[in-house]
């Protein structure tokens, strides 16, 4: 069986050889963690990003959409916090001369912790059989138990030293758990220092004491709170009412690694969600049991998803979870959902001199609403939905197929038209069938190599059905219909191709 990591450096490889994801600026060497989407990435990435959109605004009365800029005033980011706490723990390992995120140090050695319940467990599946009882196994076993507290007790300590600012007590941890540095292997570390995440950059045109600068957003978050009055008076909106966003943000991630999971660069969709002060709790889990609803519509296995109730909050947040996914490196944080109180309103209100309120004709009063948040990142879902498609098979012939098991309503290509031979009229009868279908679909035509080549070609880019035309074709204008998953064949009428996609996309 593949370990992780090597399971990993194939599907980054898949994603580059057949066109999801390349490598920045790749001729001139590449730049680190920046990547461009290649010509079915870009598709898949569309694919999803309408997905949530619709499931987010289309389907929802009370939810509008906005874009954002950018560039914002600076005093935005004052007032959300960003300019005086939006750090990271910074350490630098003396030897290698690498830097590291001290807190992801921390959750790397809980990890291999986690690694070994893991391993516990799969040891007594295997003694145990059918009558093995995971729940059980993990709450009872003493090994379990103990590693288990083991993580829970470090967790608890980094989180309330963060919380207190106690870097100082972070190294120390560090050094008590005797974490060595992955390059070097020793553990000569540096002190822990905070370090802003924050790109600034110069607009002349912006007055003040800094002198013009400005910040490319760290989040989309804020441009949806600078325009609730706007969107409240255009849209004529009731509380409770969201304002939807997808676009870029930039961080300048100490450490960015693992692919397109942490990029300096990347995409969000975030759904800011405004409610009755009393009421953000109910909502908060309202949006917590929506949000794993629609991961789930993809029809990715519930095993792959967890939720993670944070015992560290944000300083404007008074519950928050993440929904986890597990990636080929572990269970790592896919989507936040946040009961963000009414902060962020409360203090553009107080820097912008403008008030952020909102009349209750019910009530008869007006106030600030509170807000609950999901926003998640369009990068990582990529990451997600690739990471769990990608597949290799042994086939009863012997054969080997590469395949990437994309859930059919998001595939790149939803279809593909092959003409059986390249004569015989095929050909141009394939070419009729696909100036129909292209209209409805993305669709690709392919009438190079063997048709068991092309069929191990759409496999591997991921496209869920394709259409053979053969000489039968020509005689009572049916097709072949290719199951990508199963690759179980049948025989529809031509005319019918879009009514039968339709019904299993």
């Amino acid at each position: 069986m593949m370990n992780a990591e090597d399971f990993f450096k194939k599907v980054t490889a898949h994603a580059k050889e057949y066109g999801y994801v390349f490598p920045s600026s790749e001729i001139y060497d590449g730049m680190s963690a920046v990547y461009d989407y290649g010509p079915y990435g870009v598709e898949l990435k569309n694919n999803i990003r309408e997905y949530w959109w619709h499931a987010m605004v289309r389907h929802n009365e009370n939810i509008v959409g906005i874009d954002s800029a950018i560039f914002m005033h600076p005093t935005i980011w004052k007032a959300s916090g960003h300019v005086d706490a939006f750090n990271d723990p910074l350490i630098d390992n003396k030897d290698s001369k690498k830097r590291y995120r001290a807190d992801v140090l921390i959750e790397d050695h809980i990890a291999k912790i986690e690694a070994k319940i893991d391993k516990e467990v799969q040891k007594a599946e295997k003694r145990f059989g059918e009558q093995f009882d995971k729940k059980m196994f993990l709450e009872t076993n003493p090994r379990v138990v103990e590693y288990r507290k083991q993580m829970e007790d470090i967790s608890h300590r980094m989180n309330s030293m963060l919380t207190d600012g106690d870097l100082a007590g972070v190294k120390a941890l560090i050094e008590e758990l005797e974490i060595v540095c992955p390059v070097s292997g020793s553990r000569n570390w540096t002190d822990v220092r905070q370090f802003n995440l924050m790109f600034s950059t110069k607009m002349g045109s912006v007055a003040g004491e800094d002198g013009g600068t400005i910040y490319l957003r760290p989040e989309t978050a804020q441009g949806i709170f600078v325009n609730f009055l706007n969107v409240l008076k255009s849209s004529r909106m009731k509380v409770p009412f969201g304002i939807a966003q997808v676009g870029k943000a930039f961080r300048n991630e100490i450490v960015a690694r693992q692919f397109i999971f942490r990029m300096r660069e990347f995409e969000q969709m975030e759904m800011q969600f405004f409610v009755k002060p009393g009421t953000e709790l109910e909502w908060y889990q309202y949006w917590k049991a929506e949000r794993m609803k629609w991961h789930l519509s993809l029809g990715i296995s519930p095993d792959k998803y967890r939720f993670h109730d944070h015992e560290k909050l944000a300083h404007y947040a008074n519950a928050a979870a993440d929904i986890e996914f597990e990636f080929p490196f572990g269970f790592k944080e896919l989507e936040g959902i946040h009961s963000r109180t009414d902060f962020d309103l409360g203090a553009h209100q107080q820097y912008s001199g403008r008030k952020m309120q909102y009349f209750d004709p019910e009530l008869n009063e007006s106030y600030i609403p509170y807000v609950i948040e999901t926003s998640i990142g369009l990068d990582r879902m990529f990451l997600a939905i690739l990471s769990n498609a990608y597949c290799e098979e042994i086939l009863e012939d012997g054969s080997e197929r590469t395949v990437l098991k994309i859930p059919a309503r998001i595939a790149p290509v939803k279809l593909a038209v092959l003409p059986l031979v390249k004569k015989d009229g095929l050909p141009e009868k394939a070419r009729e069938i696909m100036d129909v279908v292209k209209y409805r679909y993305l669709c690709q035509y392919d009438e190079k190599d063997a048709i068991g080549r092309r069929y191990r070609r759409q496999d591997a880019i991921g496209t869920p059905y394709c259409i053979t035309v053969d000489h039968q074709t020509l005689t009572d204008n049916t097709v072949t219909l290719r199951d990508r998953d199963s690759m179980l064949q049948e025989r529809i009428p031509a005319e019918r191709i879009t009514e039968v996609l339709s019904l299993k996309l």
